[in-house]
Order: C-alpha cells, then structure tokens, then sequence
C-alpha cells in the first residue's frame, strides 16, 4: 500500500502541473487509506505537502507574470489569520466523541472524513461542468466589493484549516467572477494563495502534532517532481478535458469515503 501511495502522490503533483488545482483534494483520503494515518494528523501533512508544492507551482507563475499580487493581499488577510486561528485553537479543541447517532458514534475522524467526502463531491462538480464559457475574462477592479473578497478569504482558510485542503476549486472561480481575471492569472494567483494558507495552518500545528519529518519530506520531494512532469505534460494534454476526466475521479472517490466511513466502519 506504501508503494501505492508514493505513487499517489506523485499524481497529487501532477494534477497540480497540469490544471493548477484538484490534485490536493487526495491528499487527506492517500495519506488516511493508503499510509495509514490519523485523519486529524493527516490534514496536518496534507497542509505542508499542499503547501510547499503549491509554492513551487506558484514561483513558476509569478516568473511568468500570472500572479495577481492585489488579489492574493486581498484573500490574504482574511484567509491566513482565518487558517492559522482555525489550526491553532479550533481544530485542538475539538473533542474526540463528538454524539452517538443510533449504533454510530461520530467521532472527530469520523467528521473530517465525512466533510472531506462532500468537499470532494463539490470540487468534483465544480471540475466536472468546467466554465461554460469564456466571457468576462478581462480584469475589471470595479467588479468586486473588498467585502466579498474578505469574506471568501475567511470562508477558504476555515476549509483549508479544518480539511488540509487547498481550495483551488473554490479559490479559481472567485478570481476569475469577482476579479474577471484571465484562467492562467487566477490559476497562478490560486496556487501562492493556496501555498500561504497551507503552510501557515501547517504553522499554526507546530507544537500540537508529532511530526515524522523524514516521510512528511518524502512524499513532499515526490509530489513536488510531479508538478515539473505535470507542467511538461500540460504542454500535450489538452486541460480542460484532462480536469473533467480527474472530476469524475474525484466524484467517485468522494463517494467511497461516504460509503466506507457510514456503511463499512
């Protein structure tokens, strides 16, 4: 099953090559199923390993001048204190049996795994049905109020927070229908939003988590070689069709998480 997981996360790097986003939504259920993690401590892993492939993908944007810095300033003040609050005092105070449903008893694992399912399905439709066209792609500063870029930052760094998830699925529609930013722009721009959130939440766990350093690094090294080959490959593979292939992925493995974590405990 290791040796499946390594894998895994060299596809997670892929995904993040190939269509800026998706790929991180499998960290948690890769790190849960195939390495055999703690789900709780698992969104702690999946933060650094989202966080530090994000970050490469994201210089390589930022050289190539894809990278909105007011847009991440703006999601960035809400988002990071949202994330690093989220990690450091809400996500530890959340007791280990949380109610006892008939013969069910919802534990915190039980929870995130659940939630994590019905991110998956959301972020498998959101890839599934793509953008239906291109109209608005221009950017427009007066197209967004500071208030509704504030309360996205909030509402992606409690996901990123509470789930180890990046949120790009969340993060790119909100770039590109409340900045009308070009798709390369919001995919760049994500990606450093993506990486600062992450790798602030992972902050927020230090000294609440022990951390295996030598397999946390590992897997890392491997998903970030797959954003290079995934980057070489986006030059071949038309993405559009590629992100709703992985949608349809994503969808069904959000629903084996349901039916294994509610039928087959």
């Amino acid at each position: 099953m290791a040796l499946l997981g390594y894998f895994a996360s060299l596809l997670i790097g892929v995904s993040l090559g190939l269509i800026g986003g998706g790929g991180s939504i499998l960290t948690v259920p890769v790190l849960v199923y195939l390495f055999g993690l703690n789900p709780l401590l698992a969104t702690s892993y999946s933060l650094f390993l989202v966080g530090a492939t994000s970050f490469v993908g994201a210089l390589d944007n930022f050289r190539k001048g894809w990278v909105h810095l007011k847009a991440v300033a703006l999601f960035g003040s809400s988002s990071l204190i949202t994330v690093f609050a989220t990690r450091r005092f809400l996500v530890p105070s959340i007791p280990g049996k949380l109610a006892q449903i008939g013969k069910l008893t919802l534990t915190s694992s039980l929870l995130t795994m659940l939630l994590f399912a019905l991110l998956m399905l959301l972020a498998s439709v959101s890839m599934i049905r793509g953008r239906k066209n291109a109209a608005g792609e221009s950017e427009c500063s007066d197209c967004f109020t500071v208030r509704k870029l504030l309360g996205y930052g909030v509402g992606i760094g409690l996901v990123t927070g509470l789930l180890g998830a990046g949120g790009g699925f969340l993060l790119i529609p909100a770039l590109v229908l409340l900045l009308r930013l070009p798709m390369k722009m919001a995919v760049g721009t994500s990606l450093l939003i993506i990486a600062l959130n992450a790798l602030i939440g992972f902050a927020g766990d230090l000294g609440h988590v022990a951390i295996d350093w030598g397999f946390l690094l590992r897997i890392t090294t491997i998903a970030v070689a797959g954003i290079f080959l995934g980057g070489a490959l986006g030059k071949k593979i038309a993405g559009e069709r590629l992100k709703r292939g992985f949608g349809w992925f994503v969808l069904l493995m959000g629903a084996y998480i349901l039916v294994r974590e509610i039928l087959l405990p």
